[in-house]
């Protein structure tokens, strides 16, 4: 069975506050810019009237995640349409021996992704997405993509390049903040990271509570 990753949420401001979810950008090699889309969003009503807590639960696979699009990415924007994604293994560190299935090969008529196998020569603690000949428009998003909530989500990716390779490293870090982005939409995630709730999952936890206090600061606790 898998890992969950579960963030708790509590508003102990007097008003009912919008949060939305979202993840550290992945380190990629190969690509241009990285951007960030929204995972999940949600309203929440003050603790103490109303007893209620926003659950986030993401899975700990890692998967490899392709989207098309009509248009580059823009912040406020969908970041496309039709999607793909495969649950996908990272490359082992060196001397970390075995043969991941870390790398897959993207198609683009039909949109998909091949079951991945082992590549040499992935960067260690990523996984590799090789992308086809092809014209734009329409575009490509290629990434790192998460189950959310019963769904798989583009969490951040860049804008494809044909006829290459995108290393694609994940960092399991999320982050809460106040306001309302739908899930899906581009973000700016160095604005919106400031002041934010930090859910650090790298340390090995499986679960962090947190807490909007009523002066508008947070609180975290890992466990």
């Amino acid at each position: 069975m898998s890992t969950m990753l579960t963030i708790n949420v509590k508003n102990y401001e007097s008003q009912t506050q919008n949060f939305y979810f979202f993840q550290q950008p992945a380190i990629y090699t190969g690509g241009g810019q990285v951007y960030s889309n929204s995972l999940f969003s949600q309203s929440l009503g003050n603790y103490d009237n109303t007893g209620a807590i926003l659950t986030f639960q993401v899975n700990l696979q890692y998967y490899a995640g392709i989207q098309q699009a009509n248009t580059p990415p823009q912040i406020g924007a969908s970041s496309g349409y039709s999607s793909a994604g495969r649950p996908i293994d990272l490359a082992p560190s060196p001397g970390g021996g075995g043969k991941p299935n870390d790398w897959t090969t993207a198609t683009v008529n039909p949109l998909g992704l091949s079951s991945p196998i082992y590549g040499e020569g992935v960067q260690p603690g990523a996984f590799r997405i090789t992308t086809p000949v092809f014209n734009s428009p329409p575009y490509f998003n290629v990434g790192s993509a998460v189950a959310v909530n019963g769904g798989i989500v583009l969490s951040n990716f860049v804008q494809a390049n044909p006829a290459s390779n995108t290393d694609c490293q994940p960092i399991l870090k999320y982050y809460v903040q106040t306001g309302a982005y739908t899930p899906g939409v581009v973000m700016n995630f160095t604005q919106s990271s400031v002041n934010a709730a930090l859910s650090d999952f790298t340390g090995g936890y499986s679960v962090c509570n947190v807490s909007l206090k009523s002066d508008g600061t947070w609180t975290t606790q890992l466990q």
